[in-house]
């Protein structure tokens, strides 16, 4: 038999170790070496991350599986669609299939364990021949991702070895750990922006619908040790009963294990609840695949950390012994290893209990799906609508290629068809609920209302929630889907691609560009680039008409395709738009993900900009028309050695306290002497856009005349948490043109707008305000009244120029595509 490789010899340490890590090119380097010394394991490179490394899935399994693998993955997806199946014939591909289990590592690449603990499950279970390892190879398929986020990983472990030696060893990188999403990378299932999501979901909902996932990662240090699953309370609606109960089995055999080995600090139903983010881990859960989180403490990266045990917090419910936390950690030196043991243990108890039970974990998959089907078909909705006929056609294609990337069975009616009372005409699209994928439908199309009860309100009576209250994508997007509320029937066809909405013309000179499409916005940017002459109109929706040569007119939409129209003579032109030079700020203190999201919006539109550092803004921006300055805390913004007592919140305690010191160079704020730079920016001419909580910066600072009414209100008093919000839009203001008359506004405990300038109140434009009631759609909302009519987007002239108070993010996660417009409007001139 061919000798293995163990890591030790070709790392020259033992992943895990103390003061080493393992680099991502040599842990490539290592799986390809496995892969020629084994008959367990196949690597397959999915494509380059985002910054071009190798994303890398490993299937590991015996080699009569590996050899069989397509007929073991038919077996899997047909048993997530059981439609049309015997109880026979489940039993049959039960006795047949093998279990499929899917893991992942390192998703935040900054967590470094979770990669560094892959390279030694790997070896051991393609060179060991115990029973158990050999009963995991015969009955399991075990697809690993050894990094999700090799980018990140990159990053880290370089950064950690330039530090090594110095007091800033073991704190994390400055920046954020993926180029555009950061730490929201776990956040990207649904919309999948950055192409490793697009990779997990290939895996996931084309390939495998694996019957389990693991995704491990890692938490703060001073509570347990470790979080597995079950998860605490509230459960996410419309999620099947035998995804709980088989939570708790191997949350169960996960628990066991790290008894058996001596791993103390292990809880589970404390810390993260079912009813979380619509990552993968929670996700896969509506699709019936049993999702499981493991979070371990983390220590300085390969260096040890020491914890007093007076620093010790436990899980979260008590310190002491209980049911959810049967073994105390009392404190100590916590390394590297101790989190590589404990991932480790976890991920091999998932497997081994698939193992021994690959028949009911198979049966299970069908039941779910049947379970899944049964709740769509008693449901008083029956289906949900989609017409074609939106405000903005390009974002409803994007909606349905959303819904098929999530495997959704998505039907296209062939001819008219009658519902109730109304009729819809052919080519309108139907999400029937009858379904195995029920639970992610009417999470992603349903209006939603988050859970208000004992699971969800804290001790002081306020509502709590693990990110948003709601994930209904239309509504972010602005997209119309109708419950048809009644059953019906018609002529419809099952659709796998869909077309973009857009007509392709004739070429012609003169072309008028739908201003309610966003991707309209791109087509005017690359013209603008190309040297084309481009004018609003003053139609209603302040169209764009663009004049120029034919041949590239036809060019430019061909690679921008937006709905357009010929103009046959030069239509009433209001003013012609002009590119304005954009820059975005930028800090440190481990970067901003919300200043990746914005630059990742800008670069798909085609919007030029600049990164900003605090040194430019205290050099006044000569260079600049636009500063945007995306959600961040006040203490960020300025810096915390610069910011008030109060500025310094348990946000801004717990990142800095988990990403440890940083070097002078990075530590950044723009301080008292930006604020007045800014100031004179906006008084000379300048544009200053700020987002969600930066507007508090630009109300306190910078001079804008404006109160936030619920800045000073706590939890109960006012609460919205990540829900959409009904709100009135005036498509007459040029920061709304295109948007139409009633949007929805995703509100993350956003600041509201009162003018507060009695004098020079015409200083001021409110171009959309919250309705005057009934604002909520979906998610939960405390304190309605206190906002209600008030200003959600305000302009206020500032000598020269002005300030843009976003009482929301327009790019929020890149999703809010609804609401892209009020952001993409200001950076013309």
């Amino acid at each position: 038999m061919q000798k293995i490789t163990s890591p030790k010899e070709f790392f020259g340490f033992t992943p895990g170790d103390d003061f080493e890590l393992a680099h991502w090119s040599k842990i490539v380097e290592y799986f390809y070496a496995l892969e020629k010394e084994t008959d367990r394991m196949i690597v397959e490179n999915m494509g380059p991350t985002t910054e071009g490394h190798p994303f890398l899935k490993l299937t590991i399994s015996s080699a009569k599986n590996l050899a069989n693998l397509d007929r073991l993955r038919k077996i899997s997806m047909r048993l997530a669609d059981p439609r049309g199946l015997s109880a026979a014939e489940i039993e049959e591909l039960a006795e047949e299939g093998k279990a499929v289990c899917v893991q992942t590592m390192s998703l935040h690449g900054n967590e470094v364990g979770g990669t560094q603990m892959a390279v030694n499950l790997a070896y051991d279970l393609v060179s060991k021949n115990d029973e158990d390892t050999l009963r995991i190879l015969d009955e399991v398929v075990f697809v690993m991702v050894p990094c999700f986020n090799p980018d990140g990983e990159i990053q880290a472990v370089e950064w950690y070895y330039s530090q090594k030696g110095t007091p800033y060893e073991g704190s994390d990188a400055p920046e954020i750990f993926h180029k555009y999403a950061g730490h929201d990378n776990n956040r990207d299932a649904v919309y999948q922006n950055v192409v490793e999501s697009r990779h997990m979901a290939d895996i996931f909902f084309h390939e495998w619908m694996p019957q389990a996932y693991v995704d491990h990662h890692h938490m703060g240090s001073y509570g347990a040790r470790m979080e597995i699953v079950p998860y605490r309370n509230p459960i996410r609606k419309d999620t099947a009963p035998h995804i709980m109960r088989e939570l708790n089995w191997y949350g169960a055999a996960m628990g066991r294990a790290m008894e058996e080995k001596g791993l103390t600090g292990v809880s589970h139903g404390a810390v993260y609840p079912g009813w979380q983010h619509f990552g993968f881990s929670n996700i896969v859960n509506q699709h019936n695949i049993t999702g499981m989180l493991t979070e371990t403490a983390t220590a300085k990266m390969a260096t040890p950390k020491y914890i007093d045990p007076t620093q010790v917090k436990g899980n979260g419910l008590s310190k002491e012994a209980h049911f959810n936390y049967p073994s105390p950690w009392n404190g100590g030196w916590w390394h590297l290893h101790d989190i590589t043991d404990r991932q480790y243990t976890a991920a091999y108890a998932v497997l081994d209990t698939m193992a021994r039970n690959r028949k009911s974990v198979l049966r299970d998959m069908a039941i779910k799906a049947d379970y899944q089907i049964a709740c769509g078909k008693s449901n008083p909705a029956f289906a949900y609508i989609i017409p074609e006929n939106q405000h903005d056609r390009g974002e409803f294609t994007h909606l349905i290629r959303l819904l098929l990337r999530q495997n959704i069975e998505v039907h296209r009616a062939k001819t008219a068809f009658a519902v109730g009372n109304g009729t819809y005409p052919a080519g309108t699209y139907v999400i029937f609920l009858a379904q195995p994928k029920y639970g992610v439908i009417t999470n992603l199309l349903g209006q939603t209302d988050f859970p208000v009860d004992r699971w969800t309100k804290n001790a002081a009576g306020a509502v709590t929630g693990y990110d948003t209250f709601t994930d209904t994508v239309n509504e972010f997007m602005g997209v119309e889907v109708i419950p048809a509320g009644t059953r019906f029937d018609g002529d419809f066809e099952v659709v796998k691609v869909v077309d973009a909405a857009f007509d392709t013309l004739k070429k012609s000179g003169r072309v008028i560009l739908d201003a309610r499409e966003n991707a309209a916005y791109a087509a005017v940017n690359a013209m603008l680039k190309a040297g084309v002459a481009v004018y609003r109109t003053d139609s209603e929706n302040h169209d764009f008409y663009a004049e120029g040569d034919a041949d590239l007119l036809a060019e430019i939409l061909s690679g921008h395709p937006t709905v357009y129209r010929i103009a046959a003579d030069t239509p009433k032109l209001q003013n012609r738009v002009e590119r304005l030079r954009i820059g975005v700020f930028h800090r440190f203190y481990y970067g901003n993900d919300h200043e990746g999201w914005t630059r990742y919006v800008l670069e798909q539109y085609g919007f030029d900009y600049r990164t900003v550092y605090d040194k430019d803004v205290c050099d006044g921006l000569p260079d600049l028309d636009v500063l945007v300055i995306p959600h961040d805390s006040l203490a960020f913004i300025l810096g915390p050695e610069e910011a008030p007592p109060s500025a310094i919140n348990s946000w801004v305690r717990w990142i800095t306290e988990f990403g440890g010191p940083q070097p002078p160079e990075y530590r950044s704020g723009i301080g008292l002497a930006g604020v007045a730079a800014l100031k004179s920016f906006v008084e000379r001419g300048g544009r200053l856009l700020t987002f969600n909580q930066s507007s508090d910066f630009a109300i306190d600072y910078v001079g804008a005349a404006v109160k936030n009414v619920v800045k000073n209100l706590n939890a109960v008093q006012h609460n919205a948490h990540g829900s959409t919000l009904r709100a009135l839009v005036d498509i007459n203001d040029p920061a709304c043109y295109g948007m139409p008359r009633e949007t929805y506004i995703l509100n993350y405990n956003s600041p509201t707008f009162a003018l507060d300038d009695k004098f020079d109140a015409d200083h001021y434009r409110v171009p959309i305000r919250y309705a005057d009631k009934a604002l909520l759609r979906s998610g939960y909302l405390a304190g309605e009244d206190y906002i209600k009519g008030k200003g959600v987007l305000v302009c206020c002239k500032k000598g020269k120029g002005e300030i843009i108070l976003y009482g929301y993010e327009p790019q929020w996660r890149a999703q809010t595509t609804g609401v892209y417009k009020t952001f993409f409007n200001e950076l013309y001139k």
